[in-house]
């Protein structure tokens, strides 16, 4: 569902750039599976999951080619979409968390670290190739609903161990990034 949500970010974001269909299905994949990338080449995982996996790529493109033939309908339902990449960055929040834990990182520092990674990295790759700053760096709470969701797996994994951290970890994640678009919160600006 997070490889979806944030492969449809992708596609939207590369036909509002006006990109061709190469350059939405490359938007899809970078959006949905580049976080991940960067996090295994920081461990030094011999292949990212992403490439010994290629499912991933395949639902990323699938997800495009439904943006593409259902773009109109899909652009009139623009306020769902929130909902889909607050569910991805749950889903790859706690994915990130959780591949630090089985690959033997334990420290909290790495594991917050990893954890964000895997969620903000693809769409600040993406922002990055629209030739836009990075919307985690500009727009609400993100990153910081991130942290949030690693810190809540760090804590229920010392209780609880690792599959009840996994789902408090992804619920928590979501539900912060639900609140505060529902109440419109944002990080304070420095205003000059």
């Amino acid at each position: 569902m997070g490889t979806v949500a944030f492969a449809m970010s992708g596609a939207l974001t590369a036909i509002e750039k006006e990109l061709d269909y190469y350059g939405i299905a490359v938007f899809a994949i970078i959006t949905s599976v580049g976080g991940g990338i960067v996090r295994d080449v920081l461990i030094n995982r011999s292949l990212p999951a992403s490439f010994a996996n290629p499912s991933y790529a395949i639902i990323s493109i699938l997800s495009a080619a439904f943006v593409i033939a259902f773009y109109k309908k899909i652009h009139r339902m623009a306020k769902i979409l929130p909902l889909f990449d607050a569910v991805g960055l749950g889903a790859f929040t706690a994915i990130g968390a959780d591949v630090a834990i089985r690959e033997g990182f334990h420290q909290p520092f790495i594991v917050i670290t990893l954890a964000v990674l895997t969620g903000t990295g693809g769409g600040i790759i993406r922002d990055v190739f629209a030739k836009e700053i990075p919307y985690v760096f500009r727009k609400e709470v993100y990153a910081v609903a991130s942290i949030l969701g690693a810190v809540l797996f760090l804590a229920v994994y010392k209780m609880f161990g690792n599959e009840a951290a996994l789902y408090t970890c992804f619920v928590g994640t979501f539900l912060i990034r639900l609140f505060c678009m529902k109440n419109n919160i944002h990080l304070k600006k420095v205003s000059g």
